[in-house]
């Protein structure tokens, strides 16, 4: 047999060709781009080779050696044999070799077991005996060979426990090493991948083959992974026989004989493949995968795709090799890839025939893989599909668009909630609204809400997923959010439940990210008090509760002082577009006022130093904007809101101001105003940020900055100060001799009293402001005389007593108050009630039962007893309703005075003409059983034929005994008896209520929808929104929906919650609402200076323009006039105008229903009967005198029964038709409600 030399010819059958010729092999070299250097001698002696080789080839049939490859640069076998089975080898001597020595370790152990177990109990007995001779007091010597045993042990032990701790994922050591393992495994895997499109064996140079050289630096770590995995292991055995352990086995031993050989066998490295199983404990090490759905996906892949490409290597394998009893020789050439698809196409039961197997091995493989692989192929390839099909659809997480901020919304999460809170958030009246919203909830969204989502695509995204799951708020980038909001169910049938599940929310959220502002939604008053329970939970960084329950009854409250308020603030509050109607109707005027709403700007410094009435002024007469409140900051850099606070008080520097405008372009007048630029221009659009270089500040208002600046850190008064120079110090000096009351600018060296006067306005006691005038900016300012009622006036002693040793006012100052009342105390039987001379009072019609949920009554009551009303001025509560349930509101409503309740049903005529509802100032109708019935069109039937009740009502006139009477409402410091006021403060005579349509009601609704059926004369469409509806305009009904855009205009202005609380509520702050978790109920104290003085707030009343100082405005003068004339005159802020619904049309009216008119321009004509809505200031006098106890209100009235906003009771010299036992009898009862 002739072999050839390095050129690679020799006298046998083909490497791998299976008896063909050398040249064959030599084209199969070139085929596989290897570049052979031999000479053209080379190849000549190749070509007379083969014909040797032919001619050999039938002497010898059979050869022990193949021919491969070689060259002359790698020092390879010179005779080109095929060494195989030198790397299988390698692989199963380790393995077998292995195994063997564990079962003869065994084999060895157990006999050693068995043999020596006579000998063990033998030594046993002896440790027995040795015991008890040392009890004896013998002492024995200790065995050494037994304690080098135990340490012996005892280091193994050690290494073993090591050996475990770093090959397991308890440990970030371990973890980093079983990751790497498996990082490294794959890099093997794709170097397999490269070396595939090589022949299946072939030399190479260790030192100049680089991926050789990688491959046997990963293969080094293997071994001592392998070494490691087998000291921790406590069954060897098992271990030897593991998957991981045969891959080792297969694919370690194999690289060492390749640098040893200088050769490369693919051979069964195609086994690392089975390393991908794995991969799902490694993603689970690195806190990946955390859903049991998502690791059987990984896990079900894993095991597929390591299938698939494990049995594809063995087919390259087998298939580029051929048969061994074949000699080789029906090899067929198939890349790696190419076998990848033959499995695939295998399995699946498809195959289409375009490639195959040829060689035996691959067949028999095909045969067994297809039973397997197609019951794999069956069963996992479904369930991965249905694995994924079942991924939530909106499963993802938000990724955080760089300059844009995002906020969360979650909680009661459906199309009308979605719905009603884009179109106030998204509103083109803001400014532009660069933040996207993400909605969280654990529901995907149905068709509707998903199209609502598609719509606002581009600012809203939605996610699947719940705040009570960490890993959805992380999701969701709630540590980057700039708010979280929770939307509140109003319409379940639990609300206490309801808000426990919003305080989850919130726990949630803040245990998760405790800086994250939230503004949740509540529907019970009292749950709040849970949320002060949250350590993170701070109102003054911007936390806010919107408590449903105690803002809507605060604005039936309001609207029971001045009605039609409700609407208004309700408007105020709420995003409309301006709708214009050309026709001359209620209407088109209503609609004006609507398309105002509540904004927020800072003043421009050219306002530094003048009198908010001033600036007020200024705004309403030159920019066409209505400013109602600023925010004052203290010396100590705590902001307050103040609502009209007067003309004591001057405008600082960066002062914000709180306007009622159409759109926020509008307000950004106030913030662009200049004196100098723009003093002459009349077009308010003109006012525009101006390129003047203006001297903004004064040398004093610097020498201020500077004294701020330096001065709060050492708590030194302005004198006192070293920073500012004399002249500076006297200008101070000068200025509060020039205004000695203001707050602002006098500062005093006592901190206590500094702090004090930060905390309110002025300093002034009750009895030093009647000393100083009453007015405190009003040189003209008297006593006011108002009409009373003999019958009411305590007398002096009673006056005093109540002075020195009543509480009369809650611990705040801030409402009244009385000590707890038994509820049997103030019962009213029907008889009773019809005997007490009730007028000018508030009834509440409530329906209730035991089972019902609470209302809150307590929200209702508070701003009906505030403390900027005098006791006189406060109007009788009377709650018609179940009994059973009153009870159980009772206990919040004891500690409040003149409250009486009727039992029985508010459908009873009867139980309604007892308590004089035609006499009434009021009438609330509420229902707690709202709720509790599915059906939304039956929800509201309670209150609606309560309503329809009342309306069909009819009264006999000649009740003449309980006419109101009514006058004009005297502002304070007009004294009504001077000659000049008297003849336009008349006293007029209105008729009674005859009928119930005239009485003034306010209902409650729970379905928009329902706004319909209260009203049988009008025409709204159904389908028409509440706002835009007749009885909503009127302010006669109500319902809890327009509260919804509380939620955005919150987050866009925290002040505005504050701002609407101080309004409605009657004075609660946050130290209130601590005190009342603390209590559940109001607590009383003496009266102070400091509690007096928190009397001293403006409040809402409605100003007549029949009668009194602006009579003569009412017939046909501007509403700007009023407006003006009433700021500088009184200090009244007027802000709408409640007109009489027909009042624009020429021919007479019956009708007397009135619709709100918000912040009418400065042109807009009055008439007579209109009722103007103003912020009036506290009247000090009004309580001082004993003329002023009379029983008057400033409210707003029915126009058939009263067209001012001040009613007192009808003395007795106007009943005459009473009898005189009646008359002892009522006196003494008043007397003691008084007391009360």
């Amino acid at each position: 047999m002739a072999n050839g030399g390095g050129g690679g010819g020799g006298s046998t059958s083909g490497g791998g060709g299976g008896g063909g010729s050398s040249l064959r092999m030599s084209s199969n070299i070139h085929a596989n781009h290897l570049s052979l250097d031999a000479s053209s001698s080379s190849s000549s002696s190749s070509s007379s080779s083969s014909s040797s080789s032919s001619s050999s080839s039938v002497h010898e049939p059979k050869m022990d050696a193949l021919i491969i490859p070689v060259t002359m640069e790698v020092p390879c076998d010179s005779r080109g044999q095929r060494m195989w089975w030198a790397f299988l080898a390698s692989s199963m001597v380790t393995f077998f070799g292995g195994l063997f020595i564990i079962l003869l370790w065994r084999t060895l152990k157990y006999l050693w077991t068995v043999c020596c177990h006579c000998g063990g109990k033998t030594k046993e007995a002896q440790k027995i005996n040795n015991g008890s001779s040392q009890a004896d007091g013998t002492l024995k010597p200790v065995d050494e060979k037994e304690e080098a045993v135990a340490a012996e042990v005892g280091w193994m032990t050690s290494v073993k426990d090591w050996a475990g701790v770093m090959i397991s994922a308890q440990t970030l050591t371990g973890r980093v090493l079983v990751v790497l393992v498996f990082a490294l495994s794959i890099g093997a895997l794709v170097i397999y991948f490269i070396d595939s499109s090589n022949p299946i064996e072939s030399c190479q140079n260790f030192y100049k083959d680089f991926t050789l050289q990688i491959d046997m630096a990963f293969n080094v770590f293997f071994l001592l992974y392998f070494g490691l995995r087998f000291i921790a292991a406590n069954d060897k055995l098992w271990f030897w026989l593991e998957v991981n352990s045969v891959v080792d086995f297969f694919t370690v031993p194999p690289v060492f004989v390749s640098v040893y050989l200088n050769r490369s066998w693919l051979g069964l490295r195609f086994l690392r493949a089975l390393r991908l199983i794995q991969f799902s404990e490694i993603l689970q090490f690195l806190n990946i995968l955390k859903t049991s759905n998502s690791i059987k996906l990984v896990n079900l892949l894993s095991i597929f795709i390591s299938t698939w490409l494990t049995a594809a290597g063995f087919i390259h394998l087998v298939e580029n090799s051929g048969d061994p009893w074949e000699n080789f020789q029906n090899n067929q050439a198939l890349t790696y890839w190419e076998c990848v698809y033959l499995l695939m196409v295998t399995m699946s039961t498809v195959g289409y025939g375009d490639v195959y197997a040829k060689t035996t091995l691959g067949r028999l493989f095909m045969v067994f893989f297809i039973l397997g692989g197609l019951a794999m192929f069956a069963s996992y390839v479904p369930e991965i599909i249905e694995l994924i099909g079942n991924r939530k659809k909106y499963g993802g997480s938000y990724s955080a668009v760089s300059g844009r901020k995002h906020i969360v919304v979650c909680g009661h999460i459906t199309l009308e909630s979605v719905s009603n809170f884009l179109k106030d958030f998204l509103h083109k009246d803001r400014d532009d609204v660069n933040v996207e919203i993400v909605f969280l909830h654990n529901i995907s969204p149905n068709l509707e809400l998903e199209a609502l989502f598609k719509r606002h695509f581009t600012q809203v995204e939605f996610y699947q997923g719940s705040v009570l799951n960490p890993h959805d708020l992380a999701r969701v980038k709630i540590e980057s959010a700039d708010a979280c909001l929770i939307l509140a169910n109003k319409y379940c049938a639990d609300p206490d439940a309801e808000d426990a599940s919003n305080i989850m929310r919130v726990i949630s959220i803040k245990n998760y990210h405790p800086k994250i502002r939230i503004i949740t939604q509540m529907l019970q008053y009292h749950n709040k008090a849970h949320l002060l329970n949250i350590p993170s939970w701070n109102w003054k960084e911007g936390d806010d509760a919107i408590c449903l329950a105690e803002l809507k009854l605060g604005f039936i409250a309001q609207s029971c002082l001045a009605q039609g308020l409700s609407t208004m603030l309700a408007n105020l509050f709420s995003m409309r577009s301006f709708i214009k109607i050309e026709e001359d109707t209620w209407q088109k005027y209503y609609l004006e006022g609507v398309s105002n709403e509540m904004y927020t700007e800072y003043l421009s410094s050219a306002f530094v130093g003048l009198s908010f009435p001033t600036v007020c002024e200024l705004c309403f007469v030159k920019l066409k904007l209505l400013m109602i409140a600023i925010e004052y900051k203290s010396a100590n850099r705590e902001s307050r809101i103040l609502i009209n606070p007067g003309n004591h008080l001057k405008i600082q520097e960066g002062t914000l101001g709180f306007f009622i405008a159409s759109d926020a372009k509008e307000v950004k007048r106030a913030f662009f105003y200049c004196k100098a630029c723009h003093d002459d221009i009349t077009d308010p659009k003109r006012i525009k940020k101006c390129g003047c270089k203006r001297l903004i500040y004064s040398e004093m208002s610097i020498y201020k900055r500077m004294r701020r600046a330096c001065c709060f850190g050492c708590g030194r008064s302005e004198r006192a100060c070293s920073c500012m120079s004399d002249r500076v110090r006297g200008d101070v000096d000068t200025l509060e001799r020039a205004f000695p009351l203001s707050s602002v600018s006098v500062n005093d060296c006592s901190t206590s009293f500094r702090a004090f006067e930060d905390e309110q306005p002025s300093t002034l006691s009750p009895k030093k402001k009647q000393r100083n005038g009453g007015m405190r900016n009003s040189p003209s300012s008297s006593p006011k005389l108002m009409r009373h009622d003999p019958l009411l006036i305590p007398g002096n002693d009673q006056i005093d007593n109540m002075d020195s040793n009543v509480k009369k006012y809650d611990s705040t100052g801030m409402f009244h108050w009385c000590a707890p009342k038994e509820i049997e105390k103030v019962i009213l039987t029907r008889s009773e009630a019809a005997m007490t001379v009730l007028s000018g009072h508030v009834v509440v019609c409530i329906f209730g039962d035991v089972s019902s949920a609470l209302i809150g009554l307590r929200n209702l009551v508070m701003p009906l007893r505030a403390s900027n009303f005098h006791y006189h001025e406060l109007k009788h509560i009377v709650f018609v309703g179940s009994i059973e349930y009153l009870k159980r509101e009772w206990e919040t409503l004891h500690n409040f005075p003149k409250v009486s309740i009727l039992p029985g049903t508010p459908l009873s005529r009867a139980d309604l003409r007892a308590v004089n509802i035609n006499l009434c100032d009021m009438c609330v109708i509420l229902s707690a059983n709202q709720n509790n019935i599915d059906d939304t069109s039956l929800q509201d039937k309670e209150c609606i034929l309560a309503s329809l009740n009342i309306k069909s009502m009819q009264f006999d006139d000649s009740i003449g005994v309980l006419q109101a009477n009514s006058q004009g409402f005297t502002p304070p410091g007009m004294d009504r008896s001077s000659p000049d006021n008297s003849p336009v403060h008349g006293m007029l005579r209105q008729p009674s209520i005859t009928t119930g349509v005239n009485i003034p009601i306010i209902t409650e609704l729970v379905n928009d929808t329902n706004v319909q059926f209260l009203d049988q004369d009008d025409d709204d469409d159904p389908d028409t929104e509440l706002y835009l509806t007749q009885p909503f305009a009127c302010g006669t009904a109500f319902a809890v929906s327009v509260l919804d855009s509380l939620m955005s205009a919150t987050y866009f202005n925290d002040n505005i919650l504050t701002l609407i609380r101080t309004l409605v509520t009657g004075g609660a702050t946050p130290e209130l609402e601590a005190l009342i978790a603390e209590e559940n109920a109001l607590r009383g104290g003496y009266s102070t200076p400091q509690t007096l003085a928190n009397r001293d707030r403006c409040r809402v009343a409605q100003l007549a323009l029949l009668d009194g100082p602006f009579a003569d405005l009412g017939d046909g003068g501007c509403y700007g006039d009023l407006f003006c004339k009433a700021l500088k005159t009184y200090n009244m802020l007027c802000f709408g105008i409640y007109r009489l619904r027909d009042a624009h049309l020429s021919a007479p009216s019956q009708c007397t229903k009135r619709y709100v008119i918000t912040n009418p321009p400065y042109e807009f004509e009055l008439v007579p009967t209109d009722l103007i809505f103003c912020l009036m200031q506290f009247d000090h006098n009004a309580g001082q005198s004993r003329a002023s106890l009379s029983h008057s209100s400033h409210s707003s009235q029915s126009s058939s029964k009263k067209s001012s906003s001040v009613h007192s009771i009808p003395s007795t010299a106007n009943r005459p038709n009473r009898p005189k036992s009646r008359e002892s009898r009522d006196k003494q009862k008043y007397v003691q409600e008084e007391r009360l």
